[in-house]
């Protein structure tokens, strides 16, 4: 019997042992957890309230950037550049939209342009303010900067 309960004993202080596990440190907890993000893409989009609704996120970012696009269209369509620059059909503009809910417009030009391009980055930034309001992408439920670049069609009058 006293062999019985000192081979319990042993195998009770061994076995503790083999169950113990190294308890990993904060830091490498942290490092994990930033790896595993993806920071190339948010969780939510950039929305407006005509896109607040739908909860689908394809269709809601589908939403969001085909607003965007109608509503630069909207605004540049009435302007001196389809008079000014009646070849010109489509526009690139990169649209940041920032953490506190402000926009910014970047009409991005290709190099062999024969236009005035500070005359047109002025007509666009004029025809861009008070725009309507746009919440911001967010990550991880924080707000966050997001750019993208959108291809606008102008109306052009001939």
């Amino acid at each position: 019997m006293k062999k019985f309960v000192l081979f319990t004993c042993c195998l009770l202080l061994y076995s503790c042992q083999y169950f113990s596990r190294e308890v990993p440190s904060k830091d490498a907890l942290v490092k994990q957890q930033l790896d595993a993000i993806n920071w190339k893409e948010v969780d939510e989009f950039p929305s407006t309230s005509a896109c607040d609704s739908l909860t689908d996120k394809s269709v809601h970012n589908q939403c969001f950037l085909d607003f965007m696009t109608a509503e630069i269209q909207r605004r540049l369509s009435v302007d001196t550049l389809t008079v000014k620059y009646a070849q010109l059909d489509t526009i690139a503009v990169k649209v940041t939209v920032f953490r506190d809910a402000r926009l910014k417009f970047e009409p991005q030009f290709p190099e062999n342009t024969a236009y005035d391009k500070a005359m047109m980055d002025s007509i666009i930034q004029s025809k861009l303010t008070d725009f309507p309001i746009v919440s911001p992408a967010l990550k991880r439920g924080i707000p966050v900067n997001v750019e993208f670049t959108l291809p606008v069609i102008l109306n052009v009058m001939h």
